[in-house]
């Protein structure tokens, strides 16, 4: 419940949760949380602490911030990654500032990447880059290619039309970037900005989401992808689909498997995307919408792991169902029950797809489903829960919250139009962890323009020490140190276990 308090009405945690995360568009997770000393009692402060580190936050005191600062002056904890407990109303909501104001805003709250940027501009000509990115078009997204075109590439930007940030679009084409975008769209409109890209800019690299752009490439204009460098992909889904066209030996480039930076999946699917969804949801149907509810997530990847948690901390009843035995163990061992759909879906109330395959709930699955259930999707892509095999669907370009009535089923509450839902109608990833996935991009980029020429025609990594790279210039950034590193030497194969105990007997 709200506590009173002298300055305003301080919330319990989940509105204070959702609130901070869509007005600011900050990651709570990797954050301090600041706690006052003086608004809650001990069962309520106890009850705020447990749900903000199961959230991943780092919880400390007014006071013991203070002192930690004057007692450790060589280890500070910057204020840019404080987030301090308090009213919503005294909150600054990003969302109703200019473009140039919210890309400044996120470009302040990106350090690893712009540090990065300024070391790798001395490493890496980007000058001979021509970049097309087909990512989500918000703040974070204008701030990378705000950095690739200051390093001295040529950049554009393709966007489907339900996730483009029209202020932000706009200001790009003030600064002179190539901007193939528009909120307002049909989609013949958004394939052929999609080719107007490729047109425009005639890219040797490409950022890809889903790996569409560069497929739409190999099919439309055949000639241009046979002379990229490369291409790096950002998402699970996408990387699926190279791995398929390199099995199918379709690929004519190399691909940088982002996804699979552990920079990347361990933050961005698991923090990024659950934490979000799960706020953007709070906007959408109530701060404590979870709180009591039986909630099934299907698909227990780093994305739908992410998602449970954050759930369970906002007091539901979180059950999980994964085709894979393994992700389903997993899930019991973080402390859920594992059901079979078949089990699950009559009885939830909410039912998240969380897996990036298509049809992951089909017809059948929404027939099973309870009378009014709420169903979304944090996999997000194309007909992920199978809307297509619903006579006469439509998706609305204004209804973030909708009833579907299924044939021979249920009328259910469809949020965001079957689409990803903290890209269509929230804010995207945080900040700070996009700062961190978008290191791993720009990295994954100085590597096809040093090396792409030479690699092979596959779906590659980036290496280990890409990833340690971005991890110290993080933990630098909120005055955290690896104070001992273990030893890289490679101990001698030959010597074993028996034969030091056998020297300790013998001395």
């Amino acid at each position: 419940m709200p506590i009173n308090h002298a300055h305003g009405e301080v919330p319990d945690f989940p509105t204070w949760a959702a609130a901070m995360s869509q007005t600011s568009n900050r990651s709570l997770a990797g954050a301090r949380l600041v706690l006052p000393d003086d608004t809650m009692t001990d069962c309520q402060r106890q009850r705020l602490i447990s749900q903000a580190q199961e959230w991943g936050m780092v919880v400390q005191d007014v006071d013991s911030v203070d002192a930690t600062a004057s007692e450790d002056s060589a280890r500070p904890h910057p204020a840019d990654f404080d987030l301090p407990f308090g009213p919503t109303e005294t909150m600054v909501d990003m969302r109703r500032s200019s473009g140039g104001e919210a890309i400044d805003w996120a470009q302040s709250r990106m350090p690893i990447l712009t540090g990065l940027m300024a070391r790798l501009k001395s490493e890496v000509d980007f000058g001979s880059a021509r970049i097309a990115t087909c990512l989500i078009l918000e703040p974070k997204t204008a701030v990378l290619l705000r950095e690739l075109k200051r390093a001295g590439a040529e950049v554009g930007v393709y966007c489907e039309p339900g996730a483009v940030d029209q202020r932000v679009a706009d200001q790009l084409k003030q600064e002179g970037i190539t901007v193939c975008a528009d909120s307002s769209w049909d989609d013949d409109q958004a394939r052929q900005g999609a080719l107007d890209l490729m047109d425009r800019i005639n890219p040797n690299l490409i950022i890809d989401d889903g790996a569409s752009f560069a497929r739409l490439a190999l099919r439309e204009r055949p000639h241009m992808a046979a002379d990229l460098m490369g291409v790096a992909e950002e998402t699970t889904s996408g990387v699926r689909a190279f791995a398929a066209m390199e099995r199918d030996e379709a690929l004519t480039f190399p691909v940088i498997a982002v996804n699979d930076s552990l920079m990347k999946t361990d933050f961005d699917n698991a923090h990024g995307t659950g934490e979000t969804c799960l706020t953007t949801m709070q906007s959408l149907l109530g701060a404590h919408c979870f709180q009591g509810q039986r909630v099934l997530v299907v698909g227990y990847g780093p994305v739908g792991r992410g998602f449970a948690l954050g759930a369970r901390a906002l007091g539901a009843h979180v059950s999980v169902s994964d085709t894979d035995p393994r992700a389903a163990l997993r899930a019991v061992f973080d402390g859920f029950p594992s059901q079979d759909t078949s089990e699950a879906l009559p009885v939830a109330d909410m039912v998240i797809s969380a897996t990036g395959v298509t049809h992951t709930i089909d017809l059948e699955d929404m027939q099973a489903m309870k009378s009014g259930a709420v169903l979304a999707v944090i996999g997000g892509i194309a007909n992920e829960v199978a809307l297509d095999r619903i006579p006469n669907w439509l998706p609305s370009q204004v209804d973030e919250v909708m009833t579907i009535s299924v044939p021979d089923g249920p009328e259910l509450t469809l949020i965001s139009q079957g689409d990803g839902v903290n890209y269509t109608a929230g804010g995207g990833n945080p900040i700070e962890i996009m700062d961190l996935s978008f290191a791993v991009q720009v990295s994954a980029l100085a590597h096809l323009i040093r090396h792409g020429r030479e690699l092979d025609r596959r779906v590659h990594r980036l290496p280990d020490q890409v990833d340690r790279r971005i991890a110290s210039l993080a933990l630098e950034a909120r005055g955290y140190q690896v104070r001992h590193q273990a030893s890289e030497t490679v101990q001698d194969w030959r010597t074993t276990r028996f034969d030091a105990r056998r020297e300790k007997s013998q001395a």
